[in-house]
Formats: structure tokens, sequence, C-alpha cells
């Protein structure tokens, strides 16, 4: 298998980055998941409405992915409280990574804590130390703030930013650097495979990067304005909030996909327990095939430098 030779850098967020990085997790520590901090729901907005905090709940969800599922670990973490009184929605596993924060002078020490604690050894990082909100602009300068109302239009923004802009982490981008293949996606279009793009300091290092860029569709159909683009609407939107497009293929299991602008490998991928989850053999797979497509490439770009007559200065 190619990709046990590689390191791997999956960004994103939610159940759909936890997909990947479980399913890569043999990886060990070439495999890093860069996970979005935007959240401002749930359990997460409430500890962020408390006090300024990154959002937890996307890396927690990632941990828990990483573990076996009927560990007591996984349970904790998992384990949300009822009732109602002060504690009812909040999550085990939130609150202890928030706690933690309180301890430790940076989010990635307390994340660092988890791993230990849970054996995780794929490496796990915020997009951004700092605590932000999305910002979504729409309809002649109106906006919306905050990942719940992002998810709640109903038609497509223009314009999505930061606020505050922050910086990555220097790991993150170190991360970048050495990967030889960067997975975008699945999840949500505006409010997971968004925002750590939206940190200007990891879209640049994405540009400079020589690794190969994937981006994985979803098989449901999501429920936000991302639902009803096609890929190359997602492409033509990401080049114009970005300032880039780094896509280099999609994985997708849509057969009647297609693309202007970058190779696409269309293959069954969907779970047979979960139809919307990907199925983690089948994803190997695919991850596979798009690596073979990237040697075909490189062959046929030295075959054409090879056949292209050489200019000799007299």
């Amino acid at each position: 298998m190619r990709l046990k030779k590689l390191n791997v850098v999956a960004i994103g967020g939610g159940h759909g980055l936890g997909r990947v990085l479980s399913t890569l997790s043999f990886l060990g520590d070439h495999l890093t998941g860069i996970v979005a901090t935007t959240d401002n729901g749930g359990s997460t907005g409430k500890l962020r409405r408390r006090s300024s905090t990154i959002a937890w709940g996307d890396l927690r969800n990632c941990l828990t992915q990483l573990v076996d599922q009927n560990s007591v670990g996984s349970k904790l973490f998992n384990f949300r409280f009822d009732g109602n009184d002060e504690l009812t929605g909040h999550n085990l596993g939130n609150l202890i990574l928030y706690a933690l924060n309180d301890i430790h002078s940076r989010p990635l020490d307390s994340i660092k804590l988890i791993r230990r604690i849970l054996r995780v050894k794929t490496r796990l990082q915020p997009m951004s130390e700092t605590p932000t909100d999305l910002m979504a602009f729409y309809e002649e300068g109106r906006c919306r703030v905050g990942e719940v109302s992002v998810d709640d239009m109903a038609t497509m923004p223009k314009n999505m930013m930061l606020a505050p802009l922050v910086k990555a982490m220097p790991e993150s981008l170190t991360a970048i650097e050495n990967a030889d293949i960067i997975i975008l996606g699945p999840g949500s279009f505006l409010t997971s495979i968004v925002p750590p793009l939206l940190v200007r300091d990891i879209s640049k290092a994405i540009t400079r990067s020589k690794a190969k860029c994937i981006f994985i569709d979803n098989i449901a159909k999501e429920n936000s304005p991302a639902g009803d683009l096609s890929i190359d609407d997602k492409l033509e939107w990401l080049t114009y909030n970005i300032g880039c497009q780094p896509v280099d293929i999609v994985v997708t299991e849509n057969m009647e996909a297609t693309s202007e602008f970058v190779s696409l490998i269309k293959t069954p991928l969907a779970s047979d327990k979960v139809d919307y989850f990907h199925d983690k053999v089948l994803l190997v797979d695919a991850l596979e095939q798009c690596l073979l497509e990237f040697d075909k490439e490189e062959a046929l770009a030295q075959n054409e430098a090879l056949n292209t007559p050489q200019l000799v200065n007299n």
C-alpha cells in the first residue's frame, strides 16, 4: 500500500474529518489532522459563551473516532448529560478539554495530554489556538456571524472571513510543508472544510506545498446552501474566497459528476452500515487510485518535457 509510505495532512471538521482520520489511523504519527474550531452551537457554544475559548467539539469528535468505540475512553468523551440543570446538553469530553485549557498554556498541550491518555498516535491540531468566528457576507453587505447562523442560510454567501483574523500554529504549517498528500473533506463545505482555509497561513502553506491535494466529496447532499453546488462551483468559490484553488483531484460517488478544472475518481464509497458514511476500505482504495492517477499525470508531464524541442542559443 503506497499510502503507508506517505505523510498525510487531513483538513476539515465534524464527523467527516473524524471518519478520514480513523480510516487512515494506520499511518500513526505520519497523519496530521487540522481541525476547524469555529463551532458555536450545542455544548461547545455554551462553553464559548461562558469564556473566550476555541471550539472543542470537532477536536473531541476526532479524538473519539480514533479510539475503540467500545472503550471506556470513547464512552467517557462521548457522554452527554441529560436532565434539566446547568449540565444539560453538555458533552463530558468538551468539559474535560475546556478544563485542561485553563491548566495548560496552549490548547495543543491539552490535546497532546488527551492523546497520551487515549493512546492516539495521530497528530491533532486546532486550525488556530486563538478563538474566532465565521462571518458570511451576502446581499449588499449584509452578514451573518457564527457557524450555526451560516448553516441556516438560505443562499450561498458571496464572501466569508474569520473574525478576528487568526494565525495557524507553526506545527500545522510544518506538517503541511512536509506533506505528500493533503486531504480536504468530506463534511459541511462552509462550516467544516472552509474555516481552516480562511486562516491565511494555512491556505498560503497549501499553495507553497509540493503535496497533492485530494478533495473527498460528500455521499449525501448536505443541508446547507453548498448542497446545491457542483464540484466546479465549490472550486470556483474557493478560488474567489481564499485566492487559490488547491485541489488536484476529487473523489466522488456521483457517477454523473464532471469537472473542467480537476481530475475525478468516481467510485462507490458508501458504507453498508450507514449509507451517508464513507466505507473505510472503499475510501482507502479510492485514495490509492488517486496516487495512481498522480503517477500517470507525472509520467505524461515528463514525456511532454522530453518531447518539447529545446531552444539553443548560438
